[in-house]
């Protein structure tokens, strides 16, 4: 009988280990499947004076194949390396808005500059000024398609974050089910090799989305925690994330953040972005709240900035009719900072626009800690500015490009102040390409013409020359020299003279020749050549030495006196054309401004390459290095099936002598 129990114990234990060889080649394609192996056991051997005879084999486990290190290092290698390549794909889309080529932003611009050169050439052409109007209805097109281009881009994020949380919270409860099942399984003494694959494969899963951190507990279930410290799992209980505008600012932030909400309570919690780590939703929310953003910021700030510059310009220069000149692009509104939810003052602060070449592309956050002091943090590099009065408040706003009021109807004054405690979140540039509009469409309405003229006196006998003349319309807007009236007694002879004392040192006095006699305006103000004059909006500048009594006389362009040259003067089309070589992008000229914003765009997306790359050998190695431990080999496999096979075939043979055996001795007995 014993021998007949050793065949029946070796046969039991071979045909489980045939089984299990079995399992692993029927599951050497499932994911997350670790190799199990039969450990066998001798059973313990019968006493007896001729020593321990044995009674043969037990199966005492099936092991599961697996490294708990390099299973949670593979994870999280691999939820890392999500994260970076759903951000560079991402950053591959915006790249191809901020592309170059004659289809891109950049061309549509300097071929809207380069076309006022033939406006230039020849002033009375209304076919070179419909193609200057022509140029700048195209960059606006193209500046409202690429914000578009922007917007769907968000979308598609948007949509992206609503289904990894479908799938975090459905995988979560899984696991939570899985859990429960495992703490059943380990009350049998053996572990659920199975179960722990699948709860592994699902933690994995979920690391695609958002990386997380594992704690086992005694009971053989394990709590998942996102965002550092954050339970998503707790045995059999799972709790849901969801993705939300920010709770200081709101939707008007035009951020999205993490949720997290426990199992029964309706109070979410905000996770710090920073502590997400890798992760598909991670690298989505640093694309929406940070990548995106730049490139709004960016296009907004080129939009912005060539509409100020342009209706500014073409302001102070004359018509083909001899009008002033009107805005080239629909004004864009900066709308109001968006006050925190929590502020108490109800105060309400709008932005407008104090110097287009000192915007900068980013928002700011500006935080009073009194009614008139606090601080404000500028998000692009997150430097922080103190303020002790709300003047060093405009003036820090100044240096940027803006200015604040206090965001009601016209007339606008200068923000107040607000409450201790309250938050603005300044943000005026995002949707600023999608309000560009050009305006104008008639050729006879671009402002070609400079709205002054210069004239030297008849009598001069030094060698003053004009070296440029142009109106500026600072500090205080352009006021034009009055015009000639012949018709009075005596005659009105208009304009406005710089009449010179040769000195030393040599000065000159300003006439307003508008009344009889004419009016001294100033007296005796130095004189450098080619230093420019600057008066009532207009700009001069002259070359050479004077000799005393020289003048020079500024007059009003549309004054009879000058017939209709203001039609063949050029000089506010050349000073349109001179605002491409203005620095206005972080010291990029207008012309090179998008150049500037591609190459601040293909930095990050090279960067995001880079990491993503990077993160992807990372993830490889160590998932090779996990399935090296837990992956089934065919051919080992194909080998131990051999090896079974023959065992189970010298067991079955070790029953049939045992029972021949035994035949044989009751043959015997039956004698």
């Amino acid at each position: 009988m014993s021998l007949l129990n050793v065949g029946a114990r070796a046969l039991l234990a071979n045909q489980a280990a045939l089984q299990t060889a079995g399992h692993n080649i029927a599951n050497v394609s499932t994911p997350g499947y670790s190799r199990q192996t039969v450990v066998l056991q001798t059973v313990q051997g019968q006493f007896t004076g001729g020593g321990y005879i044995g009674k043969g084999v037990d199966v005492q486990t099936i092991q599961r194949n697996h490294s708990e290190l390099l299973t949670r290092q593979s994870t999280a290698a691999s939820a890392v390396d999500a994260g970076d390549t759903v951000r560079m794909d991402r950053l591959r889309q915006l790249q191809e808005v901020f592309s170059g080529g004659t289809s891109g932003i950049g061309a549509s611009i300097n071929d809207m500059m380069n076309a006022l050169s033939d406006v230039v050439s020849a002033p009375t052409d209304l076919t070179a000024r419909s193609v200057a109007l022509t140029r700048m209805d195209e960059t606006a097109a193209r500046m409202r398609d690429a914000s578009q281009r922007l917007d769907e881009i968000g979308y598609t994020v948007a949509e992206q974050l609503k289904g990894s949380m479908l799938t975090v919270n459905s995988l979560a409860k899984n696991i939570a089910g899985v859990n429960e099942q495992i703490a059943r399984a380990k009350g049998n003494g053996q572990p659920a090799n199975d179960l722990l694959d699948q709860r592994d494969q699902l933690i994995r899963e979920l690391n695609q989305h958002i990386q997380t951190s594992q704690v086992a507990a005694d009971d053989g279930s394990v709590s998942v925690f996102v965002a550092g410290s954050q339970p998503l799992v707790l045995g059999s209980k799972a709790a849901e994330l969801s993705i939300g505008d920010p709770a200081d600012f709101g939707a008007g932030s035009g951020q999205k953040v993490l949720y997290f909400q426990q199992p029964g309570s309706a109070t979410k919690v905000e996770l710090n972005e920073s502590m997400l780590g890798g992760g598909q939703v991670a690298g989505l929310l640093r694309f929406q709240n940070n990548d995106l953003a730049e490139g709004r910021n960016l296009l907004g700030r080129m939009a912005v900035a060539i509409s100020e510059s342009m209706n500014s310009q073409n302001k102070l220069g004359l018509t083909l009719n001899g009008q002033p000149g009107e805005n080239l692009f629909a004004p864009i509104n900066l709308g109001n900072a968006v006050a925190g939810t929590s502020n108490t003052s109800g105060a309400t602060m709008g932005l407008q626009v104090a110097d287009p070449t000192k915007l900068q592309a980013s928002s700011y956050e500006i935080a009073f800690t009194g009614a008139t002091t606090g601080s404000v943090t500028r998000h692009s590099d997150n430097k922080v500015f103190v303020f002790a009065t709300m003047a060093d408040l405009q003036t820090i706003m100044a240096n940027d490009g803006l200015a604040l009021t206090d965001g009601g109807p016209p007339p606008l004054t200068p923000f107040p102040g607000a409450a201790a405690s309250d938050k603005f979140l300044v943000n005026p540039l995002v949707g600023a390409a999608a309000l560009l509009q050009s305006l104008q469409y008639s050729p006879t309405d671009l402002a070609a013409a400079n709205p002054v003229n210069a004239a030297m006196g008849t009598a001069n006998g030094g060698t003053l020359q004009l070296a440029s003349l142009k109106a500026t319309g600072e500090p205080a807007g352009l006021v034009l020299p009055p015009n000639a009236n012949p018709a009075a007694l005596p005659p009105i002879a208009g304009g406005i003279q710089l009449q010179f004392n040769a000195g030393p040192p040599t000065t000159y006095d300003v006439l307003n020749r508008g009344t009889n006699p004419p009016t001294t305006v100033a007296t005796a103000q130095p004189y450098t050549a080619g230093q420019p004059i600057n008066f009532n909006g207009w700009q001069i500048t002259l070359k050479g030495a004077p000799k005393s009594g020289d003048t020079v006389t500024v007059g009003n362009a549309t004054d009879p006196q000058y017939s209709d040259w203001y039609k063949r003067d050029t000089g506010n089309a050349s000073a349109l054309m001179a605002l491409r070589d203005v620095p206005m992008f972080d010291n990029a000229t207008l012309a090179d401004g998008f150049a500037s914003a591609m190459a601040q765009v293909g930095t990050r997306t090279q960067s995001a390459q880079f990491a993503a790359e990077l993160s992807s050998s990372i993830a490889a190695n160590l998932e090779r290095d996990r399935t090296a431990v837990s992956g089934v080999n065919l051919d080992e496999e194909a080998a131990r099936l051999i090896q079974y096979q023959q065992a189970y075939q010298a067991s079955a043979k070790m029953i049939q002598i045992a029972q021949n055996i035994f035949d044989t001795l009751i043959q015997g007995l039956g004698r």
